[in-house]
């Protein structure tokens, strides 16, 4: 971990995208070499559908567009991986800059714009991971093309394609980047949508289908919460990842990039994050897992939502800021916690808020 640390005020010193696309070279080509991190503590391991995450802190969507290096990023101890946002087709994205560091509020505004490299280059990957009996989790996000009108043409080709070789699906219908896509959100659009990719995966993997989870967005009003958790239970999704990033903004943010527009994340995100995770794990009875995304960069932070609702937390904007290192601290964190409540495991402490 000290090489890693040591290089974060090289990669600090470039802007922003460029030093992840460096990032993601270096951990590409192998050169790096994988970290050593402790097993994770029994107590951490949580099962949801019929998986078993070793621990329940994981990297989100966005970091990896197009699964380049899901296993050297399973090395710094994270529980599980999450891939994407994929689109069929390949795409660049909204023109550069599109990514802005703000360090005084350890936050992230960015609008891509869903940039990748397609179906066809992600499933190849996928696949040859699979074929060489690589262990580890490993989810899929999926989305639409920006020219796309048939929204749902898009997420049943991208479900098709990728559920034979993913471990857990997400159809994220929140990025605030791709225009008109939060409008997926509503009850009609996202029932028609639910039902048309759970068919599309089914199909796909018929004898034991990956899960299913949709990803919803920070920014909901009450009637978009109401129809969200009316269309999860009725639908037959496996879960919920709350959220995406925001486009409010909860707090004034620092210069010189705080005025940027774009989705928002990091810490300015975990307030507004927190507080959707709670109201939808009770709207929905605590009946569908959660995984709770947004802001987390302590161990404190990830029991928190733990406590509101989540099964399993993801991160991504904090490692900007503190390197990988910060995986190992959170777990232990998070032991510790779970310890002084007196919980032996993760699941029983899922929702204690609520309790």
């Amino acid at each position: 971990m000290d090489l890693y640390r040591a290089a974060l005020p090289l990669l600090r010193a470039l802007p922003a995208e460029p030093a992840h696309d460096l990032t993601l070279r270096l951990l590409e080509s192998g050169l790096v070499p994988a970290p050593r991190t402790a097993p994770d503590p029994e107590a951490l391991a949580i099962v949801l559908w019929g998986r078993r995450f070793p621990n329940p802190v994981g990297l989100a969507a966005g970091f990896d567009k197009d699964a380049r290096v899901p296993d050297a990023m399973l090395r710094f101890g994270f529980g599980f991986v999450e891939t994407g946002t994929v689109t069929p087709l390949p795409q660049a994205g909204n023109p550069r800059p599109r990514l802005f560091r703000i360090p005084r509020d350890a936050a992230v505004i960015n609008r891509f714009g869903f940039n990748n490299r397609g179906l066809a280059h992600y499933v190849a990957r996928l696949r040859a991971r699979r074929a060489a009996g690589r262990r580890g989790i490993v989810g899929a996000n999926v989305g639409k093309n920006k020219e796309q009108s048939d929204a749902v043409a898009d997420y049943v080709a991208g479900v098709t394609a990728v559920a034979p070789f993913a471990d857990y699906l997400v159809v994220n219908v929140s990025s605030p980047n791709t225009p008109g896509l939060r409008d997926l959100q509503r009850r009609a659009p996202l029932l028609e949508l639910t039902g048309a990719v759970l068919a599309a995966r089914d199909a796909a993997v018929p004898a034991d289908p990956p899960p299913l989870l949709l990803k919803v967005a920070p920014d909901l009003t009450e009637r978009e919460s109401d129809d969200i958790a009316a269309v999860a239970l009725e639908s037959g999704v496996d879960g919920l990842v709350v959220g995406n990033t925001t486009i409010s903004r909860p707090t004034a943010l620092g210069p010189p990039h705080g005025g940027e527009g774009g989705g928002l994340s990091g810490r300015p995100l975990f307030a507004l994050s927190t507080a959707v995770l709670r109201d939808l794990y009770r709207r929905t009875g605590g009946r569908l897992p959660i995984v709770g995304v947004g802001g987390i960069s302590t161990g404190a932070g990830a029991y928190a939502k733990i406590r509101a609702g989540a099964s399993l937390v993801q991160l991504y904007t904090a490692l900007v800021f503190e390197g990988p290192g910060l995986v190992a601290r959170i777990k232990a964190e998070l032991a510790a916690l779970l310890a002084h409540d007196g919980f032996t495991r993760i699941a029983d402490a899922v929702g204690a808020d609520h309790r």
